[in-house]
């Protein structure tokens, strides 16, 4: 026999979802993607590069060094001196030893100061040590 009163009172109820287990995917999901996204660094200043036709792409992961049409030095979007260029890329080469620095140097800026930069780089252990450019379009 059927119970009435059980199966009304059944009706009455209101159903509750439990939030909490959804919330615990959604932030382990949110911790998986960060922990598996690289990030750019980029140099931190607007660097008009040289063009040249054997230029090539290399992979991330690089250290990069920017050297402005004034003069300046940066580093990991931080103006930085050149004392102290040095130390700025031991200690990232103890994060990344397989690491290569590339120098981003503006086109009209100062040849003694990019062999000073790099200088510093290998005297810092760069193993490679590189200059940045655009790929020339077109044949000169």
């Amino acid at each position: 026999m059927i119970n009435v009163r059980s199966s009304a009172r059944m009706r009455n109820k209101e159903m509750d979802i439990n939030m909490s287990p959804l919330i615990d995917l959604v932030f382990l999901l949110l911790i998986f993607f960060m922990v598996t996204t690289s990030f750019v660094r980029e140099t931190g200043i607007d660097v008009q590069r040289p063009a040249a036709s054997t230029a090539t792409l290399t992979e991330n992961g690089n250290i990069l060094v920017a050297i402005s049409k004034e003069g300046t030095l940066h580093f990991d979007g931080k103006k930085i001196d050149l004392r102290s260029l040095r130390s700025h890329i031991t200690r990232a080469l103890s994060e990344n030893p397989k690491g290569a620095v590339v120098i981003v140097a503006d086109k009209i800026s100062y040849t003694g100061l990019v062999i000073q930069v790099m200088d510093q780089c290998r005297l810092a252990g760069a193993k490679r040590v590189s200059l940045a450019a655009s790929k020339k379009s077109g044949k000169n």
